[in-house]
């Protein structure tokens, strides 16, 4: 029997490693990339990866007011939102079939 904290890193591992969620995390570093180049004095260009990390970065609106809370704000929507991704992926190829690892 293994810990449960095993079987969710496990999970967490595997939700990860799928397609989908790499390509979406890969997505959301080339957006942040981009915004933190073009960004300026007053640009809004870091609003569009804010909105790519949707609704899991509104945790923005709790942290303290800091430029480094802004990063870990859509760091943490991305991860989470990923997490939703590849889950709804393995679920969706799953299909029917139940999954022999769980």
């Amino acid at each position: 029997m293994t810990r449960p904290g095993l079987s969710l890193l496990r999970g967490m591992r595997r939700a990860l490693g799928t397609l989908a969620a790499r390509i979406y995390l890969t997505a959301c570093v080339l957006l942040l990339g981009w915004a933190l180049v073009v960004s300026s004095e007053g640009s809004m260009a870091i609003v569009i990866p804010l909105l790519a990390t949707m609704p899991a970065s509104l945790v923005l609106f709790v942290l303290p007011e800091h430029s480094g809370m802004l990063l870990l704000s859509m760091v943490l929507g991305a991860l989470v939102n990923a997490l939703v991704i590849g889950w709804c992926a393995r679920v969706l190829r799953r299909g029917s079939s139940p999954d022999p690892a769980s």
